[in-house]
């Protein structure tokens, strides 16, 4: 009986699991179907947020899924297309551009957006191409006007971009733009290795060297960094040492270091005007006038407001006796600086040698040096003095008379203690001395005076008021 039971009820249990089997066996055919373009348009949507926020790697995952989930999905070309576009991987826009249109052919807009990525693609060569050649600006003109308007989100030609801006120079913008680079990828290394170079440049060394330090943590093989860090700390190195062989006195090592200094990078212009300051400095102490006013002018083309160079060029001018351009250069700086005392004073030496320079120089005129004693002067001046008497010159009469009075009017200072002394001190006498080439004349009005040497000359007087 308990057996029966058992069989009825197994019997009647079987038609059952058949219906469940069979019904199981055919609804994932259907559910399959509908589950997949159901997930593809999920994943659309996802995606289609994904690239309204700029998240275009995340949206191109989304969309190869919906691509495999449902092949035939236009849209989903479309929108991994505009992704590719924005990514700068112009190759794989160009194919599913074409695959939308083989889906939907006469679609304008695609159309467009196709053109967009071929315009995109070529301004990327071009400005390579104008970069290679150090058509800097024109290339940067493709970056930004067309590149980067299709284009946003391109790596490839953000970095382009800095590269660029820094070979013109613009400092500011490197660090901004490679700024925007890292705060997306902070272990960008191009990025780490331009704007450290940016900083380098303008001369905030620390910030460069961080750059360059964590760079390489991350790669410490990569070789730009490699060079630019160790070729930063070698500079510095150099000119550390400059520096402190000037400041010991130790002047001619200096000017070797300040020199090597300078060739590790000729193009460090923010730092290379301190060099070329501190050379102009040491060379003007040993006395070396001509290389001196060579390493201020370097220092004035970078920076002519620079007033310390001015100063130093002036004092090297005084060395090279350029009176006239040792005043120009000082008279500039004291304008620059006018409470600054010590250029004052530079100044007025510099006026005081100008002055000097434009009055007869008595000692050259009688030949004699500047310690000359009183006994050679008028050695010298007797000698020159029968040299040049008219009387004795009748053929050049005139060039005598000339020459007379200037040898007369030297000896009336020199032959005199007291003149002699304040000549030598730059200090203006009578104009009777003849100190500006005139206003001395034996030969003029007014008394004659009679000399006498040994034999005495034809024609009798000697004027001059000296006896021998």
């Amino acid at each position: 009986m308990v057996v029966r039971i058992r069989r009825s009820a197994a019997t009647a249990v079987l038609p059952l699991l058949f219906f469940h089997l069979l019904s199981a066996f055919h609804r994932p055919v259907f559910s399959a179907q509908d589950s997949q373009t159901g997930d593809a348009l999920d994943l659309l949507k996802r995606a289609s947020e994904m690239i309204k926020v700029k998240r275009h790697h995340d949206a191109v995952g989304l969309l190869n899924a919906a691509i495999e989930a449902d092949p035939n999905l236009s849209e989903a070309y479309q929108q991994r297309a505009t992704a590719f576009l924005h990514l700068c991987r112009f190759e794989d826009s160009g194919k599913d551009y074409k695959k939308f249109l083989e889906l939907k052919p006469g679609t304008s807009s695609v159309e467009k957006d196709l053109s967009k990525s071929l315009q995109a693609q070529d301004a990327l060569n071009s400005a390579y191409s104008h970069f290679d050649s150090g058509d800097h600006s024109k290339a940067l003109d493709y970056i930004n006007k067309i590149v980067l308007v299709y284009s946003s989100g391109c790596l490839e030609a953000k970095i382009l971009k800095v590269k660029l801006l820094l070979a013109l120079k613009d400092y500011s913008s490197v660090i901004s733009e490679s700024g925007f680079i890292l705060k997306e990828d902070e272990d960008n290394l191009e990025a780490l290795l331009v704007r450290g170079r940016a900083y380098y440049y303008l001369s905030d060394h620390d910030v460069a060297l961080r750059h360059y330090q964590k760079g390489l943590r991350l790669d410490p093989e990569h070789s730009d960094l490699k060079k630019a860090y160790f070729g930063l700390k070698n500079l510095l190195k150099k000119t550390k040492s400059a520096e402190d062989n000037a400041a010991k006195g130790k002047l001619r090592v200096a000017v070797e270091d300040f020199k090597a200094a300078l060739a590790l990078d000729p193009n460090h212009t923010a730092h290379n005007v301190h060099l070329h300051l501190g050379l102009c400095k040491v060379l003007v102490k040993l006395g070396r006038g001509k290389d001196a006013i060579d390493s201020c002018t370097e220092v004035l083309n970078i920076d002519e407001e620079l007033v310390e160079a001015l100063v130093q060029r002036g004092e090297a001018k005084l060395l090279t006796e350029d009176w006239d351009g040792a005043v120009e250069d000082l008279k500039i700086a004291a304008q620059k600086s006018p409470q600054d005392m010590n250029i004052r004073e530079a100044l007025m030496r510099a006026e005081k040698s100008l002055k000097l320079s434009k009055r007869k120089d008595w000692y050259k005129i009688l030949g004699v040096s500047k310690t000359a004693s009183v006994a050679e002067i008028k050695r010298a001046y007797k000698k020159l003095a029968l040299q040049w008497h008219p009387d004795k010159n009748v053929d050049n009469r005139e060039e005598a008379e000339a020459k007379f009075q200037e040898i007369a009017a030297a000896y009336e200072v020199l032959g005199d203690e007291e003149k002699r002394v304040r000549y030598d001190r730059g200090e203006d006498l009578d104009e009777g001395t003849g100190m500006g080439g005139g206003g001395f004349n034996p030969f003029g009005g007014g008394q004659q005076f009679t000399f006498h040497f040994d034999g005495g000359f034809p024609g009798g007087g000697f004027p001059g008021g000296f006896g021998f």
